[in-house]
Order: C-alpha cells, then structure tokens, then sequence
C-alpha cells in the first residue's frame, strides 16, 4: 500500500482508533474556539480531532489541568442570563432595542428549551423550522445549530438569536465580566468574540444548507454584560470578521488531521486503559508547539510546558519566532557567549545574540 492510499484510508474511523474504547469527547463553542488559541499545534490538532477526553487525559499522566471557570462566576453568569431572560426576555428586548435599533412595537420569542442530549435533534429541528420561515422581529432562545468539526457533528447552542426587522440575523453573546466605565478585560472580550464567531459561522452554514443567503447572518454580534458593579445590563457591537476567518482556516486544518494522524509512528494510542508512562510516549510522537498562552487555554498545557522545559518555545512565540532555528536555551546562551558555531539557519540569530551580550555587558 503506498504512502497515498495509507493517508487517504485513515479516516474518523482511523482518529477513533487513536482514541481507544473511550467516547469521544462532546465539542462545544468554547472548545471550538480554543482551536484558534494555537493553530500550529500539531499535537492538539490529532487530540481534538480524535475526541480525546484531554483534561482526563492530563489528569491520567499526572499533570492536571490548572484552569477553569470557578462555581461562583457560573452562578453569577447564570443568575445575569436568567434575569435578561425573565418574562420573555423583556429586560434583554431593551438593550437589544437600542443597540439593534429594533423600533416594532413587538417581538415574538420563542424558546426551545434546556440544554438536554436526550433533545438534541428535535431542538435542532424546530431551530432549523424557526430559521426558515422568520421573517420579523424575533428572539430565539435556545437554539441548537451544528457544525462539522473534524468529521463530526458537533451541537452549538448560542445565548440567543435576535432577528432585526430587515431580517438580518445576529448572535447575542451574554457574558458575566464587568464592562467598567465602558472597558472590559480585553482577554475575555476577545474569548467572547471567538466564540460568537463560532455560532456565526454555523448559523451562516445552517442558512446556506436552507437556501438562503449566508451573509443575513451579521459579522457584528452583540456581547451583553453587567455595567460596572451592578447587574444592570450594557451592550456592545464586536465585529468578528478576522475570528471567523481564523476559525475557517483552523477548522479546515481539522478537517486533513488525517494526514498528520497517519504519520504517526504504529502503536500511538490515548486510549486511558494504557499505563500513563505509555501515554506521554504517545504524546511525545505527536508535535507540539507549546506558548505560555496555552496555560489558558489548553488542558495539556502544564505537560507541554513540563516537556519543553529548557527550550526556546517555554519562553513565547516572540522569542521563539526572533531565534528560529535555535531550540533550546542552552544553544542560545552558547551563541551569544561565541562558544558555539552557528549553523547557516543560526547566523542570523547569533549575531542578534551576540550584539544583545554586547549590550548587556556595557551595562553592568
């Protein structure tokens, strides 16, 4: 069998195989748009695809993830939304009035209920019946769309889909993060953003699949949060065309993963019946690009970091990028200090180096 015909047949089937008799690890817009965090991630690429469980995982070889959203801000964003939503999302209507310049008397909401598996595709169903035949002004609550994610159907479920009256269709994004004298933390903004991006890009499919025009969904989402220190609650348009090309082009990646996963050396498995020594030997296959951004974003991360210690990657992609070519921090030092002959690729860097150690020296 030649190399072609090997790539071509290691298809979901092949990703599952990775994975072992573990399920396969539900996606939602929040892990979807982590993808966008670090596309260069080989290693996070086959996981993801795959459907590996990586927080369990990580918890498996003895590096636990560090991260995550506390009960208390979960209690806080859940008591914000449900106090949008109450008597028809009256409070919500109002914000979204003036910053959609919804001007009809009334607005029709419909809700489609509770997040729940056993509902997923009767959910899905009435989102699709909905969508098809609005033609005002409306509130969706609940909708479930779905998006392809590396062979799989992944299920979606926004905050809410406002129609304007000009039928044009935007995502609303609740979030509990404070906007204080009208700033936010730009890291959670952005979050936000990329995953509105991710409800864009599949209700933009949904539509197309119905056969209207994708681009009556707006790029411009609506983010909803608490105004300083209250709960009262403010309102902001973020436009989120450079995520969803991001989003585009990682998803794509996903969708060859194939390719990286048929490259991989006979015997690299993640399934968690294997002992945890075997596992980081799996892991070590399969390339990473690790940043110390990962640590927010990755359940693998405090691994990667653990791996790439003493390498010029633990220190950030600026460094990493301004010293291409040389690996580890010891080569750097080396370099800098003349004791090393750089290869071609290293000529440039060392000689950064070298006039850096200049510097540093004139100055102490």
């Amino acid at each position: 069998m030649t190399a072609g015909s090997s790539t071509a047949g290691f298809s979901t089937a092949g990703l599952d195989r990775l994975r072992g008799d573990s399920p396969a690890k539900r996606h939602n817009a929040r892990t979807i748009a982590a993808l966008t965090g670090n596309p260069g991630c080989s290693r996070r690429a086959v996981l993801d695809a795959a459907g590996v469980d990586k927080p369990r995982l990580a918890q498996h070889i003895g590096f636990p993830m560090g991260f995550g959203q506390s009960r208390f801000a979960l209690a806080r964003g859940n008591g914000f939304e449900a106090m949008l939503k109450a008597d028809n999302c009256a409070l919500l209507l109002s914000v979204l009035r003036d910053v959609l310049g919804l001007d009809t008397p009334s607005v029709s909401y419909d809700d489609l209920g509770d997040d729940d598996d056993a509902t997923l595709g009767a959910r899905h169903g009435r989102t699709r019946k909905l969508l098809a035949a609005a033609a005002n002004a409306a509130l969706v609550d609940h909708p479930l769309l779905t998006l392809d994610v590396a062979g799989r159907q992944v299920f979606l479920e926004p905050d809410l889909i406002a129609f304007q009256v000009e039928g044009k269709l935007h995502v609303v994004e609740i979030k509990s993060f404070a906007i204080v004298d009208g700033q936010a933390d730009s890291a959670k903004v952005s979050a936000a953003a990329v995953q509105a991006a991710v409800y864009v890009l599949a209700l933009r499919r949904l539509l197309a699949e119905l056969g209207h025009d994708p681009a009556l969904v707006s790029h411009d989402v609506v983010l909803v949060c608490p105004k300083d220190f209250s709960l009262t609650p403010a309102a902001e348009v973020i436009d989120v065309r450079k995520q969803l090309a991001t989003l585009t082009r990682q998803l794509t990646r996903l969708a060859s993963v194939s390719d990286l996963a048929a490259a991989l050396p006979p015997g690299v498995s993640f399934d968690m019946a294997m002992p945890p020594a075997d596992l980081v030997a799996s892991l070590h296959a399969v390339e990473a690009r690790y940043a110390p951004e990962c640590l927010s974003t990755c359940e693998l991360a405090v691994f990667c970091r653990h791996e790439s210690a003493g390498h010029t990657a633990a220190l950030g992609r600026p460094v990493r990028d301004a010293l291409g070519g040389v690996e580890t921090i010891a080569e750097v030092l080396e370099l800098a200090a003349g004791t090393r002959t750089p290869t071609e690729e290293q000529v440039e860097a060392a000689a950064l180096l070298q006039a850096a150690a200049r510097l540093r020296a004139e100055i102490l």
